[in-house]
């Protein structure tokens, strides 16, 4: 396998969980009699520009599909970090009416919904139906296709060229970084502004985060492997911020490469924060493998003492770190007897791979099992304050990332 930005050889494994189906092809009851699609799951690291990627098997189309079940409104924090986003950068770029955005998976219109509010003209690119659907009855003007450099060509004919071009976890998803980098080359105006947020490599690093990995990120980034993309299709990082989400996010600010506006001392801090790190030695991805296979082996070693001791379990969040996790470690439902979430697309639905049912957030108030295992761990306290009541009759929750806790 080559690189899928600069095309050299692979050599450095960095991560193996074996093989999985993707973590957001939910199953309905009718499928778990039929064959289900299993693919590898391993990263690879490029020693020349320090991508972090996985290995070359699953299609954009195979996972991203017309009922993709992931919508970013069922997190109320993630709502009210969009919001907080809009507000920010509509003062910082003074955007108004006469402006236009454009943001790249704008899934089910959490934050675009913020600028029609506003009143500043925005477009949404989204190539799975559901999502668009749902955005669409909001009012907000959706695009169903995959963003990329024709596209992007397809928009500036149509006179939509953008002040300002965002995505917010969606850089991690394309298969094709550097045609889906040059799209938005293509899309922005003179003295127009691009963000991007996106997991941290650095952190799910520092933080066992291996249940981040699944087969709809095709790239873990660092500051670093972006900025090297970005100048490659003429643009260049001008700005960068740390973020709590998603266990530890960053936010670049990009722009043309000839673009006036200076390159802040944050990216020069950061770059040198990671170089430290050791993100540009292999040394530092050798010994990933052995720590994601312990907080694997712990997280089995509870369920099993849970159900030798007749305890319990009930999972809550049915997300696709979730899936990583369970499928690394085989768990099935006679350790995990249900999950609930409350996005009602995933709900009636299955585990892929576990097959556990996916319930209504109300069953786990009325079984009120012994533990609750929370998944999403990055939303683990917003989860906590929502079952305070099963709290106060005894239940205990665990997180299994960066390790076992019982609290």
């Amino acid at each position: 396998m080559k690189c899928r930005h600069c095309d050299s050889t692979l050599a450095c494994d960095f991560l193996d969980l074996g093989f999985a189906p993707p973590s957001n092809a939910y199953l309905t009851a009718e499928a778990l009699s039929a064959p289900e699609l299993y693919f590898p799951l391993r990263l690879k690291v490029c020693e020349e520009c320090w991508l972090v990627q996985t290995e070359d098997y699953a299609s954009a189309e195979s996972l991203f599909s017309p009922d993709y079940a992931y919508f970013s409104s069922a997190s109320k924090g993630w709502l009210a970090h969009a919001a907080r986003y809009v507000e920010m950068i509509t003062k910082r770029l003074n955007l108004g009416k006469d402006s236009m955005v454009i943001e790249i998976a704008s899934n089910d219109g959490y934050l675009l919904k913020n600028f029609v509010a506003a009143g500043i003209p925005c477009l949404g690119v989204e190539p799975t139906d559901s999502t668009a659907e749902a955005a669409q009855a909001l009012g907000i003007p959706v695009i169903r296709e995959f963003f990329g450099e024709d596209f992007a060509k397809s928009l500036v004919g149509m006179g939509k060229s953008a002040d300002l071009i965002l995505g917010n976890n969606v850089y991690a998803h394309v298969p094709d970084i550097n045609d889906f980098t040059r799209g938005m080359k293509t899309a922005l105006k003179a003295g127009g502004t691009i963000t991007l947020e996106f997991p941290h490599v650095m952190r799910l690093i520092e933080q066992n985060q291996f249940d981040t990995v699944y087969h709809e990120h095709f790239s873990y980034l660092s500051l670093f492997t972006v900025g090297t993309i970005f100048e490659a299709a003429g643009l260049r990082v001008f700005d960068v911020e740390e973020l709590p989400t998603h266990g530890g996010s960053l936010r670049v600010y990009g722009c043309h490469k000839d673009d006036a506006r200076e390159t802040t001392d944050a990216v020069k801090a950061m770059l040198h924060e990671e170089e430290n790190r050791g993100l540009r030695d292999t040394k530092v991805y050798a010994d990933f493998q052995t720590k994601a296979e312990k907080v694997k082996d712990d997280a089995l070693a509870f369920l099993l003492q849970a159900k030798r001791e007749g305890k319990t379990v009930a999972a809550y969040g049915a997300a696709a770190k979730g899936n990583t996790l369970l499928n690394f470690a085989g768990v099935k439902p006679d350790l995990l007897t249900f999950v609930c979430d409350a996005a009602a697309a995933k709900q009636n639905k299955f585990m892929p791979g576990s097959h556990i049912p996916i319930l209504h957030p109300d069953v786990i108030s009325e079984r009120r099992p012994d533990y609750v295992m929370i998944l999403p761990w990055n939303i683990a306290e917003e989860v906590r304050q929502q079952l305070a009541h099963l709290a106060e009759k005894g239940t205990k929750f665990v997180t299994a990332v960066p390790s076992l806790k019982v609290q």
